[in-house]
């Protein structure tokens, strides 16, 4: 049985999952609907798998509104291989990617771009210390754009784009990592989404892609088979043995995120648990301080700094202790991070701000 009181999971990912996920899967763990295996056991040629593998992309397609036109892959390597697979891909000689520079992911995706082809950072907040995501209006579309990419929340920096730029007719492709399925949007408006699954959507081991059928199905000859999107979307993501209890796992997180109303409902959630926190810390006279500028702020992982180290040292020592889990912020900036993607409850964070309440009397 799961043990009654469970961790107040505000780690970055691996994140928190749904306990009714993890009961559901713990029920079928060892025999999966009386076939007398665990679905780990299965072969993914099997009709019993793929019936699993198919409900997940349908289940996908329903709660997000995905069109006609796109279709979703089940990759591995997580983000950081479609930092690579993108340019690889979709990067064609004499043309040039545009990337958003918003702060340590869209870095590493830059950087992965720049061995691969010709790149341009066409938008940046490097001058505000990544505090802020750049004007939208500000972003200029190079005419020999391949695509624009962007990271729609910086997990590190506590960031998040509201809203997305119109890129005509050239591709935007949007890793989405850490807020996918937090809030309705309109895929229509997107060339490709993608996202590891380890922080809003399942366990570590797949990668998301959703992505127009056109920018699958032109992928060069001479890179490797298996960076090929074209070879992913021709196979239904069964080229290879896929990884199958992670793509099990997200079917069973798309259920749940149905059962809570869909994704309006959702995102009402994660406003409520995010505004929480927020007025917390605003609310504080300056014990805490938020580090995303306010316009920017980002639902999913919210970032905040006491006065000194010491002090944010001592907060989460004595937040650890309290059965509060991952509030240190990234060890490339410091401070101190609480991350609330879809499955960490409302009640978690109301335990947060009580603790956040207490630790400012107690030091004030």
């Amino acid at each position: 049985m799961v043990q009654e009181r469970r961790a107040y999971n505000f780690n970055a990912g691996p994140a928190a999952l749904p306990l009714e996920v993890l009961e559901r899967a713990q029920a079928e763990f060892v025999d999966f609907r009386g076939n007398g295996m665990s679905i780990m056991e299965m072969s993914h040629r099997g009709g019993v798998y793929e019936a699993v593998h198919q409900e997940a992309k349908d289940l996908l397609k329903e709660l997000f509104s995905i069109p006609e036109g796109y279709d979703v892959l089940f990759l591995q390597g997580g983000a950081s291989t479609q930092f690579a697979m993108i340019p690889m891909n979709l990067l064609a000689p004499g043309k040039v990617g545009a990337y958003v520079d918003t702060g340590s992911w869209a870095k590493k995706a830059i950087k992965e771009a720049e061995l691969i082809g010709e790149t341009a950072v066409i938008a940046s907040s490097e001058a505000d210390r990544y505090t802020r995501m750049p004007d939208l209006a500000a972003i200029q579309v190079p005419e020999q754009a391949a695509y624009v990419h962007l990271t729609s929340n910086e997990t590190i920096e506590g960031t998040q784009f509201r809203s997305f730029p119109n890129t005509g007719d050239v591709p935007l492709i949007v890793d989405m990592s850490s807020d996918i399925l937090s809030r309705p949007l309109d895929i229509s408006q997107f060339g490709m989404i993608y996202a590891g699954a380890q922080k809003n959507l399942g366990p570590s081991g797949v990668t998301v892609v959703i992505a127009k059928e056109e920018l699958l199905t032109v992928s060069p000859k001479h890179i490797p088979t298996m960076l090929r999107y074209d070879i992913h979307q021709k196979n239904q993501s069964l080229y290879n043995t896929p990884p199958s209890f992670s793509i099990y796992m997200v079917n069973q997180v798309l259920h749940w995120l149905k059962e809570q109303g869909g994704l309006k409902a959702v995102e009402k959630h994660n406003e409520e648990k995010a505004q929480l926190i927020y007025d917390t810390i605003d609310g504080s006279q300056g014990f805490y301080s938020g580090i995303a500028a306010v316009d920017s702020r980002s639902r999913m992982n919210v970032t905040f700094r006491l006065e000194t180290e010491e002090l944010e040292k001592q907060f989460a020592k004595q937040a650890e202790q309290e059965g509060f889990v991952g509030l240190k912020g990234h060890r490339s900036v410091g401070g101190l991070r609480a991350s609330i993607y879809n499955a960490v409850p409302k009640s978690s964070c109301e335990a947060l701000v009580q603790f956040m309440k207490e630790f400012k009397q107690q030091h004030s």
